[in-house]
């Protein structure tokens, strides 16, 4: 399964894409970061993230985008950014047709490091092992990026399945409960048939 990451910003939006299956180490396919100028209008900024995070979508061809699930801070103008940026990701990968999943940061953190409570500092050390990188991924919103994108290979992969295999059931009990309904049909049409006879 390959996964595209994304640290929603305005002024950074982290990007990473890993590649692997749930219980193994990932492997990095791509990280950056979209960056764009504090004095440009916002809906221009906007539109230069949504451009890049399409041609990285494009360029990686993704099975899944994990987006980071924008959170209340004390800065409202920085959530407000952040959650700006957020919806250009989900509607970029929605309109690529990608299923898209939201992990909280203590998700995230709990994925890669063991403990929801981890700093950043601790993010990106594991994000370095995990992948195995002669170099620390930097800035800190492309370590972030690629924490996502890992929650999301060796997390959402097992939710996924066990959302396919409850979908395979209930299409069973579907299957077997329309059979014993023409069964039923079927006994009572031979039963009518039966007394008609007599």
């Amino acid at each position: 399964m390959r996964v595209l990451g994304v640290d929603p910003g305005l002024t950074r939006c982290g990007l990473g894409v890993v590649e692997g299956t749930p219980g193994k180490p990932p492997a990095l396919v791509a990280v950056g970061v979209i960056r764009t100028p504090a004095d440009l209008d916002v809906s221009k900024r906007l539109v230069r993230i949504e451009a890049e995070l399409d041609e990285w979508i494009a360029r990686h061809q993704p099975d899944a985008v994990a987006v980071e699930r924008v959170f209340a801070q004390h800065n409202v103008r920085t959530v407000m950014g952040t959650a700006q940026a957020s919806g250009v990701a989900m509607v970029v990968a929605a309109r690529r047709g990608l299923p898209v999943a939201l992990h909280t940061p203590s998700e995230v953190k709990a994925a890669v490091t063991g403990s929801g409570r981890a700093d950043k500092e601790q993010v990106t050390t594991m994000v370095t092992r995990i992948l195995r990188l002669s170099e620390r991924p930097t800035p800190a919103d492309a370590a972030d990026a690629l924490a996502l994108a890992i929650c999301h290979v060796w997390r959402g992969a097992v939710t996924t399945k066990l959302q396919q295999a409850a979908a395979g059931r209930s299409n069973l009990e579907a299957a077997a409960e329309a059979q014993s309904r023409l069964q039923v049909a079927r006994l009572r049409a031979a039963v009518a048939a039966q007394q008609g006879k007599r």
